[in-house]
């Protein structure tokens, strides 16, 4: 894992899977002084019971603090630990009934985050992007994934394409969603060991990745619009690799 590096996190299910998850990391908290309610004292509950100094303050300061007017006026500074990297891929790699999440190039942070919540509820193993042309951890982001930032392992690579040639040299199959297919998702096994690569908001999979998947399969689309928003589409793909693995 990279060096701890202090970031900014803010908004409740961020702020709270942090205390819950990783409380000795979190080094101080701001409060919005004008909110006064359950979910705000249970996130002082959490902070007095660790011993985490916290100051309360006014609305325009956690504003400009955070660049934002979407804090819902809870904000920590948090030591998070950095995102593995490509030569730890092969902690993922044993496990019999494997599901890796691939994505291509996802540069919203919204749609991202949103892939993320997915992935946690999933199941997925480890969710795999690329450090270049594309999102990384922000905290609309964390805000976005409502915790899942804490509990599902991101691992970042320099290389997606060599990096999904090193999964398949593990054993995984590489399923690639991509419109212009035949073969829906409901025709591809998705159990065992698989990866189930998502492309970029608009342009979908690049090339090279494209040509680096084993088996390409598309949602089946009856109504008038083309695509679905990638986090939707990655919802239904990851749930039928659930619903067959049940």
């Amino acid at each position: 894992m990279k060096e701890k590096k202090e970031e900014l996190i803010y908004g409740f299910h961020a702020v709270e899977s942090a205390l819950f998850n990783d409380s000795a990391n979190v080094l101080v908290a701001w409060l919005e002084q004008s909110r006064q309610d359950k979910r705000l004292q249970k996130i002082i509950d959490m902070l007095e019971e660790n011993n985490i100094p916290y100051e309360v303050v006014d609305k325009k300061t956690l504003d400009k603090k955070t660049k934002s007017t979407r804090h819902q006026g809870v904000v920590i500074n948090y030591k998070s630990a950095g995102l593995y990297t490509e030569k730890e891929l092969d902690l993922f790699l044993d496990k019999n009934e494997l599901l890796i999440l691939v994505l291509d190039g996802i540069t919203d942070p919204h749609n991202f985050g949103a892939c993320l919540r997915t992935a946690d509820a999933a199941g997925v193993d480890c969710v795999i992007i690329p450090k270049d042309n594309a999102v990384g951890i922000t905290p609309v982001v964390r805000k976005v994934a409502s915790g899942a930032v804490d509990t599902v392992a991101v691992v970042q690579v320099t290389n997606l394409a060599r990096s999904i040639k090193k999964i398949q040299a593990a054993g995984v199959w590489v399923y690639g969603a991509a419109g212009e297919t035949e073969q829906t998702v409901y025709q591809t096994d998705l159990k065992g060991k698989t990866a189930i690569v998502m492309g970029a908001e608009e342009k979908g999979l690049r090339r090279l990745t494209r040509e680096t998947c084993d088996v390409l399969f598309k949602i089946p689309m009856t109504g008038t619009v083309e695509s679905l928003n990638v986090s939707v589409a990655t919802a239904v793909i990851l749930y039928e690799a659930v619903r067959q693995r049940m």
